[in-house]
Order: C-alpha cells, then structure tokens, then sequence
C-alpha cells in the first residue's frame, strides 16, 4: 500500500513525453516526493534509465526554478523536490 503522502505514475511503451512531465509538473505542486514505476515496456537498461531520471530533473528545474533529486531503485525512479531554491 502507498504512503499517502508519496504520488505515483507511471512510464510506459510511449516513453518520457511532454504529457507525462506536465503530469509530473502537477504532482510535485503539492507532494515533495514522487514514486515513478518505470514499465518494462518503457526500458530495462538501466543507463537509459538513469538518462530518463536525470532528463526529468533537468526539466523540473527549468520549470520550478528549484533543485530536484532522484534515486533508482531496481526500475523505480523516487524523485524528490528540495524545499531550497536552486542554488
């Protein structure tokens, strides 16, 4: 069962699309930390992986002005926004 607090989407056959970081834009509004599954459909490399979270970081920044973290675990991207401006 997921915390509550946590949001959750997913990335599937389509990829990392505009939509899906519009989404994500939304999330991270009003939760600090989101849960991003990463379907086999999507990639099973785990360099194309980490090229997906960091692409995501990159946008996030560019939108919010803020500094973005993540952490892969197994095809799991948890990404959390710091409550500091970008430095």
């Amino acid at each position: 069962m997921a915390r509550p607090d946590i949001a959750s989407v997913q990335i599937g056959k389509q990829g990392l699309t505009k939509g899906m970081i519009d989404l994500l834009e939304k999330m991270f509004q009003t939760h600090e930390l989101v849960k991003i599954a990463v379907l086999k459909s999507a990639t099973r490399n785990r360099d194309e992986l980490r090229k997906i979270a960091q692409e995501i970081c990159s946008e996030l920044m560019k939108r919010f002005k803020k500094e973005f973290t993540f952490r892969i675990v197994g095809f799991t991207i948890f990404m959390r926004k710091w409550r500091r401006g970008a430095k």
